[in-house]
C-alpha cells in the first residue's frame, strides 16, 4: 500500500461530520459579530430609554390630545418592577421583537452567501443538513437570549424604581408578586413561541437568497401583512389560519382564572408554520448550488 493511499484512508477514517462545526464555534462566529451586539445591547437600553421617558413625562394627564388614551396602560407600567417589564415586552412585541427574530434568522445564511464564505464552509466539509441545522439553533438561542435580556434589564430596572409590588393587569384582581413573576415570564415565553413564524419565513428567505437586508426585510412585511389580514373581519374565519392571529392571545394570563385556549392554538398554529418553514429551507439548501 502507498503512502498516498494510507494517507487518504486515515483522513477518511479520522473524518467525524459532527466534529466540523459545533455550537460553540458558531456561537462565538455570531457573537463576534457587530449586529448581534448591537441587537444585545439595545435590549438592554430600551428599558432605560423607556424609564426615562416616563420620568421626563411626569405623572400630569395631557387630555384627550396628549397620552389621555393610554393613561391607565401607562399607569398600570409604573405600579411596580413586575408591570414595568410586562410594558417594556408589550411595547416592543409588535415591532422590535420582529425585527431581532428576522434579523438572527435572515441573516444568518445569507450572510456568509454574500461574504462568498458560504461554499468554503462546506468544503470543510460541514455537511449541509449540520451547517444549517447548527445556525438554526444558534439563531434561537440568540433571539430567547434578546427576550431573557430585554425582560430582565426591565425587571431589575423597574423594581429598583418602582419596587417589588404585586402584579396589575387592569382587566382583573392584581396577582401576587410571585406568581406574577411566572405570569410576566409565561407572556415572554409565549411571544417567543409565536415568534417562531418570524424565525422560519426568515431562515427559508436567508436559505432563498444571497441578500441578508432582503431575507429580513421580506421576513418582517410578511408578519405586517398578516397582521393586517387579521384586522379584516370580513375574511371571517379564514382569519383563524393566519400565522399572527392568536399573537395577542397571552391577555389570557392577565386574567384571573387564565384562560389557556387561545395560546394553545397559538402555540400549535406557530410551531406548525415554523416547521413547515424550516422544513423547506432545509429541502432547499440541501438540494441547491452553493456557488457564493
Amino acid at each position: 500500500m502507498s503512502t498516498a493511499t494510507v494517507s487518504e484512508s486515515a483522513a477518511v477514517e479520522g473524518y467525524r461530520a459532527t466534529k466540523t462545526l459545533t455550537f460553540g464555534a458558531e456561537f462565538m462566529r455570531q457573537w463576534r459579530r457587530r449586529r448581534t451586539q448591537l441587537a444585545l445591547g439595545f435590549m438592554v437600553v430600551l428599558p432605560i430609554i423607556i424609564l426615562i421617558a416616563f420620568e421626563i413625562g411626569g405623572d400630569d394627564d395631557d387630555g384627550p390630545n396628549g397620552r389621555g388614551a393610554f393613561s391607565s396602560v401607562i399607569d398600570v407600567a409604573l405600579a411596580g418592577g413586575l408591570n414595568f417589564a410586562l410594558f417594556a415586552l408589550f411595547v416592543s412585541s409588535s415591532f422590535l421583537l420582529v425585527v431581532i427574530f428576522a434579523l438572527f434568522h435572515g441573516d444568518t445564511v445569507a450572510s456568509e452567501a454574500s461574504w462568498g464564505s458560504l461554499r468554503y464552509l462546506l468544503a470543510i466539509p460541514v455537511p449541509r443538513g449540520r451547517l444549517l441545522g447548527i445556525k438554526l439553533v444558534v439563531a434561537l438561542t440568540y433571539s430567547l437570549l434578546s427576550v431573557a435580556v430585554l425582560v430582565g434589564t426591565a425587571l431589575a430596572l423597574g423594581t429598583l424604581r418602582y419596587g417589588w409590588h404585586p402584579l396589575q393587569s387592569g382587566i382583573s384582581a392584581d396577582v401576587p408578586a410571585g406568581e406574577g413573576l411566572l405570569r410576566v415570564l409565561g407572556i415572554a415565553g409565549y411571544l417567543s413561541i409565536t415568534l417562531l413564524v418570524v424565525a422560519g419565513i426568515a431562515f427559508l428567505l436567508s436559505v432563498l437568497t444571497d441578500a441578508p437586508l432582503g431575507a429580513v426585510g421580506g421576513a418582517v412585511l410578511l408578519f405586517i401583512l398578516s397582521s393586517i389580514l387579521d384586522q379584516i373581519t370580513a375574511l371571517g374565519e379564514l382569519r383563524n389560519f393566519l400565522p399572527t392571529h392568536f399573537a395577542q392571545s397571552y391577555l389570557g394570563l392577565l386574567t384571573s382564572p387564565i384562560q389557556f385556549d387561545g395560546m394553545v392554538k397559538g402555540t400549535i398554529s406557530a410551531i406548525c408554520y415554523a416547521a413547515i418553514f424550516w422544513g423547506l429551507a432545509f429541502w432547499r439548501f440541501t438540494r441547491k448550488d452553493v456557488t457564493s
